[in-house]
């Protein structure tokens, strides 16, 4: 049995490091990931949200929660995330936050057109978690994110947590534990430059 629901939406990290070159590092990679992966397709948050779910889908209008469980797909616009359960809360003033869990070999998919480029930005965890009044995605446990274009992979990271903040354009990544996708625990990014054109494009900074 298919559950489906459209959710109205109405718009719209761990402790830092110790040691200051490791806080130099990240600050480093986070404006390095700023201008390369970012910015998610901006119409998006103007559309609403679906979800559809093979086994369940319930709604607690008391509480404000909606729970799906059983190969669950969120849309909205561009965006699609992939899970095997979902929980949705509606905050007070309007806005939501949901989470979203693998299951066992298959972990939550995540893919969104960037704005105003023919390029997605793509990921996977074993947990991502959605503000939708901050517009932050976070990516929690064995993260991957990748700006592609087409078939290839332009840039890739890796790591324990992995935040998109919409809002401020900003990527940050941080390791510190053993993953599948980054046994070390080290942090990974593998960055593609920008073509001339696209460079020149930019204002300067």
């Amino acid at each position: 049995m298919s559950a489906s629901f459209v959710p109205y939406m109405n718009h719209p990290l761990p402790a830092p490091p110790s040691r200051r070159r490791l806080r130099l590092a990240s600050a480093l990679l986070a404006c390095v990931l700023a201008s390369s992966l970012a910015v998610a397709e901006k119409a998006d948050r103007n559309k609403p949200m679906e979800v559809q779910a093979d086994k369940s889908g319930t709604a607690d209008l008391q509480n404000q929660v909606s729970r799906f469980s059983g190969n669950v797909v969120i849309t909205q616009g561009t965006m699609v995330i992939k899970a095997d359960r979902v929980e949705i809360r509606q905050t007070p003033d309007g806005y939501h936050q949901a989470t979203a869990w693998g299951g066992a070999g298959a972990p939550v998919s995540y893919r969104q057109k960037r704005d105003g480029v023919d390029e997605h930005v793509e990921g996977r965890a074993d947990r991502v978690e959605f503000d939708g009044k901050a517009e932050v995605l976070r990516f929690v446990g064995n993260g991957v994110v990748r700006r592609t274009r087409g078939s290839d992979t332009l840039d890739e990271i890796t790591g324990s947590l992995i935040t998109w903040n919409h809002a401020a354009e900003q990527f940050s990544v941080q390791g510190g534990t053993p993953t599948a996708s980054s046994p070390s625990g080290r942090v990974r990014a593998v960055l593609s430059p920008r073509p001339a054109a696209e460079a020149a494009s930019r204002p300067a900074r």
